[in-house]
């Protein structure tokens, strides 16, 4: 697969250590941080089973270790968000599956800059440009937002 392929098959190329927007394995999952940013933080939970396609797909204990992970996950987003912007609000948790045909979660920082029609809206309302513009692509710009994250989610999981 060429280094460019892995977001052709995130999950797979997470289980292959080839997929750069990994920040750390969980139990039920990979925690990796989102392509976009403009909210920055957002992070996604995969699934570790490359077949599941919604929640319901796994069994109760991977279901329940799934939820866990996500829960973690939004912790580490939250604790990370709050240190680095004072603006930080509330992370929002989802699991859609409408487009991307394997289980995941998405974990979205929200915060105070946000334009006042959408701060208190679902991110998906943010236009359509948003979501492909450069200035906000994943970049080494993004590196002490992912060293937060991941530094959260290593504080967070031998509490567990």
């Amino acid at each position: 697969m060429q280094a460019e392929d892995w977001r052709a098959d995130r999950v797979g190329s997470a289980l292959r250590g080839e997929n750069p927007t990994v920040l750390r394995r969980l139990d039920a999952g990979f925690a990796v941080i989102g392509d976009i940013q403009f909210l920055p933080g957002y992070s996604v939970l995969l699934t570790q089973d490359p077949t599941a396609q919604r929640l319901s797909d796994l069994l109760r204990a991977e279901r329940s270790a799934f939820l866990s992970d996500m829960d973690l996950l939004g912790e580490a987003v939250e604790r990370a968000c709050r240190s680095l912007d004072s603006a930080f609000r509330r992370v929002n948790l989802e699991i859609l599956g409408n487009t991307d045909g394997f289980l995941h979660a998405h974990v979205w920082p929200r915060f105070e800059w946000e334009p006042a029609d959408l701060v208190g809206m679902p991110v998906w309302l943010y236009p359509r440009e948003r979501w492909s513009e450069e200035q906000f692509a994943l970049g080494p710009q993004h590196g002490v937002l992912r060293e937060a994250i991941g530094r959260e989610v290593d504080q967070l999981r031998p509490a567990r």
